[in-house]
Parts: structure tokens; sequence; C-alpha cells
């Protein structure tokens, strides 16, 4: 009989009405008290702990951060870069760009590319450097395809609500 990690891996948990409430408010203010999201949510302390510690266990909620407005932290220069891979190639390219800053995302995706990066820089020639340089140089790298990114909106797995319910 498995945990409830092993569930979430094999497909997921059964996340109910009160379990989505709860990513929402930690997604909008994750350093808030465990007492302050259960006041807020209409919840008994208790209820909300053992949500919260079923969440993590089953590994929906896999730790706390802080998120970073890339343009203020003075990444104001981003693409994306699509990919075509050689035969099997995805690991190798994982493991290349892993220690990589500048690239903010990876994806395995399906379609006319194998992968594609989000790609965020401080300037376009730095932006140049590590396409061409880093990106394009890797043996593994059949083919890319660069799309400047003018203006771009996050939009977060629990949107943010005006207001919780």
């Amino acid at each position: 009989m498995g945990d409830a990690r092993d569930e979430a891996v094999r497909g997921g948990i059964s996340l109910d009405s009160v379990d989505h409430r709860i990513l929402r408010a930690l997604s909008q203010d994750a350093r808030q008290s465990v007492s302050a999201l259960a006041a807020t949510l209409h919840l008994s302390r208790a209820n909300a702990y053992d949500r919260i510690s079923r969440l993590r266990a089953a590994g929906v909620l896999q730790g706390y951060t802080a998120v970073v407005d890339p343009r203020a932290a003075g990444m104001s220069t981003a693409a994306y870069v699509f990919l075509t891979l050689k035969q099997d190639d995805w690991e190798v390219l994982r493991g290349a760009l892993a220690d990589e800053p500048a690239v903010r995302h990876l994806a395995l995706v399906g379609g006319q590319y194998d992968a594609v990066l989000l790609v965020r820089t401080r300037t376009v020639e730095e932006l140049r450097r590590v396409v061409f340089e880093r990106i394009q140089s890797l043996a593994c790298v059949q083919s890319s395809q660069t799309a400047l990114i003018f203006d771009d909106h996050t939009q977060y797995e629990h949107p943010m609500p005006r207001r919780l319910p």
C-alpha cells in the first residue's frame, strides 16, 4: 500500500474545494501563519494544519519561495528558444543547462520542436551569448529558433483572486 506521495506521482491526489482555496491563499501569501490562513478560510487551525501537511506529503506543496520580478532584478531581456534535438538527447540537454542561470525554464514538448526554453538576461548582448555560444554550441542541439519577448504576463497555477472565497 503506497503513501500519499506515491498517489500524487501516479496521477495526483484528489483535491477538494477547500484544498484549492488553501493553495490559492498560500500562492497569494506563503508567509502567513496557519492560524491566519485558517481564520481567513473559516477553518479550524487543526484542519488547516492537517490539510497543509497532506498537501506537502503528497508533493503538491513542494516548498515556499519568493516571487522575483525579473525586470526589477535587472533581467529585462527575455526570449523563448525553441530547439530541435538529436535523437533521445533530452536528458543530455537538461544536464548541460542545469547550471545555466539565464535558462529560467526548460520543457520537453511535442510538435514541431523538441524543447522550449525561457531565457532571461540583462542585455541583448548577453542573450546573444547564451543562445549562440552556450545553447547552440551543444552537440545535442540540431537547430534552434529564438523569439524575443517584448512583454509578458505570468499566470500562476492558482491565480491570485481579488478576494478569497
